[in-house]
């Protein structure tokens, strides 16, 4: 009778134990859907947001969309998500902890994840217990990128403005010096337009004018001091309206409040949870007891092999 035991196929195994392994499969299937429930397993709910970067260059041999996911994962980023959505009553993080922060990372990158895909856009997954929560998460990372690359921006392009503004002053004060001689020019020797006064003072010199004389000396000491001061000054202003119309351009980068990146997909809130699934977990769980169950009536149904017999 043994050796039959002994010799039992799996069928038969089976079909002789239907009642145990029914049994115990369905119990396991219970526990994991009772296991798998809200009471034991908090809800995740998924939010996705995608997007392509814009209006940005990369620093070295990147591509602007790995400049985009290392700007999105900076700290300082992070920093401000975390603050924001106050992340750290929400994953039940004591702040006092002496590895709060690093408890908070881990947290961070389990529920938020960022990647690149294969189009070369950005992914950004998001998982909360809630749904609204997910959802402005996604959204302000994105936020907090845009005003991060813009400051980045800024900063630098505040760097050209102040040299163009300094630029500009410069030349400023030497249009400013060059037109106070000239007008010293003017009011002290009389000469404010050479060509023409120096055909005056042809007509009149010969009359023995005092006026036309005195003139005529200042003009032939300071007129081409005067000419030169006249070019310079023509020169200077072209010059000092080419830097304007360039520290103009500038200010217009400096002030302009840009976007940098286009969404493709709108993060919104889930109206279903993707995490757990329950369905897997009961499948898996039964599926593991009518294994382990099979396992154990196997050796059970066959334990004068794998025991030695007492002599």
């Amino acid at each position: 009778m043994d050796n039959n035991f002994n010799n039992l196929s799996l069928i038969q195994l089976i079909f002789k134990w239907k009642w145990h392994i029914l049994l115990i499969t369905f119990g396991a299937a219970v526990c994991g859907a009772v296991f798998s429930s809200s009471l034991f397993i908090t809800p995740l709910y998924k939010s996705v947001a995608v997007a392509y970067p814009a209006n940005i260059s990369p620093y070295s041999e990147e591509s602007e969309t790995e400049q985009m996911l290392q700007l999105i994962e900076s700290q300082s980023i992070i920093d401000s998500i975390i603050e924001k959505h106050d992340l750290w009553s929400d994953y039940k993080i004591d702040r006092d902890d002496p590895f709060a922060k690093t408890y908070m990372m881990l947290e961070y990158h389990d529920k938020i994840k960022i990647s690149k895909t294969p189009y070369e856009a950005i992914s950004i997954v998001v998982n909360d217990k809630d749904p609204f929560t997910a959802c402005n998460i996604a959204k302000d990372i994105l936020y907090y990128y845009d005003l991060k690359v813009r400051k980045l921006h800024q900063d630098k392009q505040r760097e050209v403005v102040v040299m163009y503004e300094r630029q500009l002053s410069e030349k400023q004060r030497v249009i400013d010096s060059l037109t106070s001689r000239m007008a010293e020019l003017g009011t002290k020797y009389g000469i404010t337009d050479v060509p023409n006064q120096s055909r005056e003072v042809t007509r009149n010199y010969l009359s023995g004018s005092s006026k036309a004389i005195e003139l005529k000396n200042n003009l032939e000491q300071y007129g081409a001091e005067f000419l030169d001061l006249h070019t310079k000054i023509a020169a200077e202003g072209n010059t000092f309206v080419a830097i304007k119309c360039d520290l103009e351009r500038e200010m217009r980068f400096f002030n302009g409040e840009m976007t940098y990146s286009n969404i493709v997909t709108e993060p919104y809130p889930a109206d279903k949870k993707s995490f757990p699934v329950r369905w897997v977990i009961v499948a898996l769980s039964a599926l593991g007891a009518f294994l382990i169950t099979l396992l154990t009536l196997f050796i059970i149904e066959n334990r004068k092999k794998f025991i030695p017999a007492e002599k």
